[in-house]
């Protein structure tokens, strides 16, 4: 028997996991936004999205999993036009593990409908990654061939993984609009 794995969204002030088979950038912290709370182009500066966390759940007859990596197509900037400095920015650790265990999950915050705070902020940033040297970095340095290292943990019965935390950064030269789908994937060792 293989592990059944599912793909699960944080949010709330209290944790709550939801499956998702897709998500959605927003300026809210919710993760079925429809159409409401769009990422807003900035007129100057930077506007973010509220940050993401994603995990995998894994459940079933499984012996050990461990080794959880993720990636992107390496083209999310360019496939979503998000303007001169604009890009998907994943959180990041100095040493160790960058996935951000449950019990330091932080809810996205920022001005709703306008825009997030970015992950490394000193006074509103994402509390596991704003005191790294390099809090956030563009998530398209992580590909197939060079996957980002989320949780290095060795798993036997039924578990939520760290999650990846992920938010957009949108320059003023970003073409308005609807996105095309990117697929974010997982990849672990299991027997």
């Amino acid at each position: 028997m293989t592990a059944t794995v599912v793909i699960q969204e944080g949010n709330g002030s209290s944790v709550t996991w939801t499956t998702i088979t897709q998500g959605r950038y927003c300026t809210a912290d919710t993760y079925n936004p429809g159409d409401n709370y769009v990422c807003v182009v900035p007129i100057s500066g930077f506007n973010y999205s509220y940050w993401k966390h994603h995990r995998m759940y894994a459940s079933g007859s499984f012996t050990r999993i461990t080794n959880i990596r993720w990636f992107t197509s390496g083209s999310v900037k360019t496939n979503w036009q998000l303007g001169t400095g604009g890009m998907l920015l994943v959180g990041k650790r100095d040493s160790g593990d960058n996935g951000c265990p449950e019990a330091n999950y932080a809810q996205a915050i920022g001005v709703q409908g306008t825009t997030g705070y970015y992950i490394g902020d000193s006074s509103n940033g994402h509390p596991y990654y704003k005191g790294q040297s390099t809090p956030a970095v563009d998530a398209d340095n992580y590909t197939s061939a060079n996957p980002l290292i989320v949780d290095t943990s060795t798993y036997t019965a039924a578990f939520g993984s760290k999650a990846v935390v992920t938010q957009i950064k949108i320059a003023p030269d970003a073409t308005q609009g609807d996105k095309p789908n990117e697929t974010f994937t997982f990849r672990y060792d299991e027997i």
